[in-house]
């Protein structure tokens, strides 16, 4: 049957004498100094049961009992002891061993697994990033023609998006620039998120058009959606780049209907790494 004491343990020999504990079943010995004078165990649960301001339970054979989980009590005497720290490199453990730190009110091993926790969520951060952006979207800065486009689109769903500011004879309206943005936006969103299942070219040859998107699959084309218009001031012409946002993701999603099974998500085909620039089409004759 468990003893209450209520008195601290008698410090003899310099505090040389031995403790026995008992932490869930799992058995220690180590000195009262280590628990009650070490610098390291200042102002710590074990220094304040040891030195009789908390009760401690004894068995019949005088280990002391403490209701925690023995799995790092030995990290936790080792601190005590010499004030090194073995910070578990698995995430559970680390978890484990900040509990009991907490549990047993010692600040510098509960920073040191704080700071391992940290350290590991922002590695985790980095990696998920660089997954995020280790595609790469096809540029095209020179005239390629339609037949290309028609083709590659029969192994996977194809999204053109061409623009070229430069390419006005008149001046833009006041939103222009920030409605041309959004669309630019749009593009980098929708390959980021759906760059395994669709192919994504930007357009930057110089076609005519100023703000353009063209869908393709099967071997056709799909949809086109100009995002230009001329605006008849009162003395002078404008061109307005609009932003039909709801339309664009419409004919996205539909393009995604046209995904073949040979070309399935997450395989090399559908991968924008598998792009090559088209050789046998060049052409400088308007698309």
């Amino acid at each position: 049957v468990p003893v209450i004491e209520t008195s601290p343990i008698r410090i003899e020999n310099g505090g040389k004498k031995y403790v026995r504990i008992n932490v869930n079943g799992a058995l220690f010995q180590t000195t009262l100094q280590t628990l009650v004078s070490s610098r390291h165990t200042q102002g710590s649960m074990l220094q304040r049961m040891f030195s009789g301001t908390v009760d401690i339970l004894t068995d019949e054979e005088g280990y002391v009992l403490i209701d925690r989980d023995g799995k790092h009590f030995g990290t936790v005497l080792n601190y005590l002891r010499d004030g090194t720290i073995r910070v578990p490199t698995n995430k559970q453990e680390l978890h484990e061993l900040l509990k009991e730190a907490q549990f047993y009110l010692l600040e510098e091993v509960v920073k040191q697994c704080q700071a391992a926790i940290d350290r590991d969520s922002l590695e985790n951060t980095d990696s998920i990033l660089h997954e995020s952006f280790k595609f790469t979207i096809p540029v095209l800065t020179r005239a390629t023609h339609e037949k290309f486009f028609l083709q590659l689109s029969k192994k996977i769903p194809v999204i053109r998006f061409a623009y070229n500011r430069s390419n006005n004879k008149y001046s833009y309206t006041e939103k222009s620039d920030n409605t041309l943005l959004c669309n630019i936006e749009l593009f980098d969103k929708l390959s980021s998120q759906h760059h395994h299942r669709l192919c994504f070219i930007r357009d930057l040859s110089g076609r005519n058009e100023i703000c353009c998107w063209t869908f393709y699959g099967d071997g056709r084309m799909l949809s086109e959606i100009s995002c230009t218009s001329i605006m008849y001031a009162t003395e002078r012409k404008q061109t307005k780049i609009e932003f039909p946002e709801a339309k664009i993701l419409e004919e996205t999603l539909n393009c995604t209907l046209y995904q073949t099974a040979e070309s399935p998500e997450g395989s090399e085909a559908a991968s924008p790494g598998a792009f090559s620039y088209p050789k046998n089409y060049e052409d400088n004759a308007p698309m």
